[in-house]
């Protein structure tokens, strides 16, 4: 038995059983002994961790961010509104904390009763971080995944899947070369796992299919990394040639230099990114995307932030998101 069957039982919503399990807010003595003989009825009990934080909730969220110089803001925006909509649904609030304090930050957070719970993101392959979250005192969600998530709730988009799916597009559409547009050096440098997760499932898909393959990689951030790229597609545009995008800032840059070399995305040569539906049609070619779901992701994570803080037991797994592909004006199918 969960709150939300407690909830239903005595009619009223999960956030009144929580704040009458954790004294939170003033209820009346009516709605109060209907949600204690709904508990006594159901056998059901919170356990451990939600007892302890009764009577010390402070009905905020935290949410730790790391924005180094290359984090496309812009591609945030979806996790912060879903979030912050969840919570308001519960009637949290959420406190945004960007500055890379490491696992101090979320200490400070937890051992101040500051927050209720933590939502973690930008997760590292070897994050500092996540030792530290394993130990906290309240509930910890993360929005990506580490080489060790074990003892952790992790909820991120299926990051191999998206790389098969940008393939198969490109193949079923007659592409005979795929070329993966790859990463600069300081986007390397963070470590992050999905980043090499994501290059190798395209490789894999590519050669599985039979199609050559190859990574264009950009030797700096922008389009100062791209300088050569417009010629070599140009030198392969008779072969059909296919290119990969992970980034919205990738796709741009990638559409606006094969126009300047008179190649029309989607008939000299294809294109597919990773990016939400939103971006994927603000672009004067609407571009075949594989969406990362940031908003299902977003609502999974808060999902399971709240059943823990309802008194759930901790799943302690991972839990993947499947990306979305929708065909649009860059992949067209040639005779």
């Amino acid at each position: 038995m969960t709150a939300s069957d407690v909830a239903k039982l005595a009619g009223v919503s999960q956030s009144t059983v929580s704040y009458v399990m954790s004294g939170a807010r003033s209820i009346s003595p009516q709605t109060r002994a209907r949600v204690e003989a709904a508990m006594r009825e159901l056998s059901y009990h919170p356990n451990a961790g939600a007892r302890a934080l009764a009577g010390r909730r402070t009905n905020v969220i935290g949410l730790v961010a790391r924005l180094p110089g290359n984090t496309d803001v812009a591609a945030l925006l979806p996790f912060i509104e879903t979030i912050s909509a969840s919570s308001r649904d519960r009637d949290y609030d959420v406190v945004l904390v960007t500055e890379d304090e490491g696992p101090a930050g979320l200490e400070r957070l937890a051992g101040r009763a500051i927050v209720d719970a933590i939502v973690l993101m930008d997760i590292r392959r070897d994050d500092d971080r996540v030792a530290a979250a394993r130990k906290l005192a309240v509930p910890v969600v993360l929005i990506g995944v580490p080489d060790q998530p074990q003892g952790l709730d992790c909820v991120d988009y299926d990051i191999e899947l998206a790389g098969r799916l940008a393939v198969q597009e490109l193949v079923e559409t007659g592409s005979e070369r795929v070329i993966l547009i790859g990463e600069t050096p300081s986007v390397w440098a963070e470590n992050f796992g999905f980043v090499a997760q994501f290059a190798a499932s395209v490789e894999d898909a590519a050669r599985e299919a039979g199609v050559a393959f190859e990574v264009y990689e950009p030797d700096a951030e922008g389009w100062a990394g791209f300088t050569d790229f417009g010629s070599r597609v140009s030198e392969l545009a008779a072969t059909s040639v296919g290119i990969v995008a992970r980034t919205p800032r990738a796709i741009d840059i990638a559409m606006q230099i094969l126009q300047s070399h008179g190649i029309t995305p989607g008939q000299g040569a294809s294109i597919v990114g990773v990016c939400t539906d939103d971006t994927a049609t603000a672009f004067r070619f609407p571009v075949t995307n594989v969406s990362p779901e940031p908003r299902e992701v977003s609502r999974l994570a808060m999902e399971t932030l709240f059943g823990r803080l309802d008194g759930a037991e901790p799943r302690h797994e991972v839990r993947l998101v499947a990306p979305r592909l929708t065909r649009r004006a860059t992949t067209a199918i040639r005779a």
